[in-house]
């Protein structure tokens, strides 16, 4: 009798390349930002799509606060096309950051999802910038 996880047979190899490279088109996670910060490689915009209090009181350094409901055609006016967008929210319990990632590409730019938030980025052992620590905030709330 094969195992749960056997049980449905894997993909293919080519399958499984395809599958995985579409998802590093669409994903990055909190370490690859973390060393493109730390070696200077920021060739992006870090977004915090969360709304500006939460951004207040606890952010990932470097990035700037634009809430899902305020990205709009006249607030990114002022970003060049090709800029690529990093978007990030709370955590993997908040869909906010799939709707700012769709607003983005909407308007014709190329995002990416930082994949954890912040509480990935806690996770990491990474720090945080902001009013409250990561102690004080009992987890993050999406508010996006």
């Amino acid at each position: 009798m094969p195992s749960l996880i056997s049980e449905i047979a894997a993909a293919t190899p080519s399958e499984a390349l395809q599958h995985f490279s579409r998802r590093l088109a669409f994903e990055t996670d909190c370490s690859d930002v973390h060393q493109s910060q730390k070696t200077g490689n920021v060739d992006y915009v870090l977004v915090d799509v969360r709304s500006h209090e939460a951004f207040t009181a606890a952010h990932v350094p470097g990035a700037i606060s634009i809430p899902t409901r305020t990205i709009t055609e006249e607030r990114m006016a002022d970003y060049p096309r090709d800029t690529l967008f990093v978007v990030y929210c709370a955590g993997p319990h908040c869909n906010g950051v799939h709707r700012a990632a769709v607003r983005l590409a909407g308007l014709g730019f190329p995002v990416k999802e930082m994949i954890g938030g912040m509480t990935g980025w806690v996770d990491e052992g990474l720090s945080l910038q902001g009013e409250a620590t990561p102690a004080a905030t009992d987890g993050f709330s999406c508010e996006c």
